[in-house]
């Protein structure tokens, strides 16, 4: 299938506090994250604090030469919600599995979704993605 990019969503629930409250364990995930998934950063990860009370935790943004990269960690909740978009094909179990290395989640929860504005979104993985049928399609088709 020709797609013009791939969107990751993760929502991570329950994070190890400390992690997500962590500038420099933010800053190195991003950058661990581009090189993991073989990409070319555009500039340095911005980690910026902002909001206030349920809406307060540290923001990340990371320009990629083919998307972006960005998250927002909550400090109520523990929570965290990522994602990568990118016109170049990447490994959802890379994503998934940095995101359970860098900030041990009760759980996590994943979607991958084809864009294309010329046709309607589909989603390639639910839950996991692991051993999602339609996700093994995808993984045979571009993870070569």
């Amino acid at each position: 299938m020709q797609s013009w990019g791939y969107h990751l969503l993760i929502n991570a629930r329950r994070c190890a506090p400390a992690t997500i409250r962590s500038k420099p364990t933010i800053e190195s995930f991003s950058r661990t994250l581009v090189k993991n998934i073989d990409m070319v950063p555009y500039g340095t990860p911005q980690v910026i604090m902002f909001g206030s009370g349920n809406k307060k935790g540290y923001t990340l943004v990371q320009l990629i030469e083919t998307s972006n990269i960005t998250g927002h960690f909550v400090e109520e909740t523990d929570d965290m919600y990522l994602d990568v978009f990118s016109c170049k094909d990447f490994k959802p179990e890379t994503v998934e599995d940095m995101v359970q290395s860098y900030f041990r989640p009760e759980s996590v929860d994943s979607r991958m979704i084809v864009r294309d504005a010329s046709r309607k979104m589909m989603d390639i993985q639910t839950g996991s993605g692991r051993g999602h049928p339609t996700m093994a399609k995808y993984k045979a088709r571009t993870m070569k």
